[in-house]
């Protein structure tokens, strides 16, 4: 091991250089949903990670000041929905406002209330865990109650502020 790296790192100055400095990690991009005062909501999340096999735990992060968050937390269930590439146009309707925000896409629901999106990678029926504090964001733990995989399907990939898709080397 070389004593100094041969680059200089750069003191954490705000949330710029932690945004762009996050973007070199690619993530997938999954939609939070559920029927929500009778109506379908739903959200973006890229910060999603598995946690547990027994029990069937996985978490997403959501931004303190999410306006629809507080819609979806007490839903009995929510649906996760990996999407697949090509669903580009799903982020962009899900960043119109809340009452717009699945206007015009293929959806279909559970009987528990979990909103899924068709042609997604793979879909989790949830219920809500747990919260936990985390800075700016809440950690929320999401228990699976059932799920559905199409590996075959390729996911749309997030990186450096940008959609991709994923080639096999």
């Amino acid at each position: 091991m070389t004593p100094n790296p041969p680059y200089s790192l750069e003191e954490v100055s705000g949330p710029s250089l932690l945004r762009r400095t996050f973007g070199c990690f690619p993530s997938g991009v999954a939609a939070v949903c559920a029927i929500a005062d009778q109506v379908p909501v739903g959200l973006l999340v890229s910060s999603f990670t598995s946690v547990s096999l027994a029990p069937p735990l996985v978490s997403i992060c959501i931004m303190n000041g999410s306006e629809r968050w507080p819609l979806l937390r007490d839903a009995a269930r929510l649906g996760l929905s990996f999407l697949g590439d090509g669903q580009q146009h799903v982020c962009r309707q899900l960043a119109k406002p809340v009452e717009q925000g699945l206007e015009g896409l293929d959806i279909s629901a559970t009987p528990e209330g979990a909103v899924l999106l068709r042609d997604a990678a793979a879909w989790l029926d949830c219920s809500v865990h747990n919260e936990i504090e985390a800075g700016d964001h809440t950690i929320v733990l999401l228990r699976i109650e059932a799920l559905h995989a199409r590996p075959t399907q390729a996911p749309l990939v997030f990186h450096n502020s940008k959609f991709h898709r994923l080639t096999a080397l």
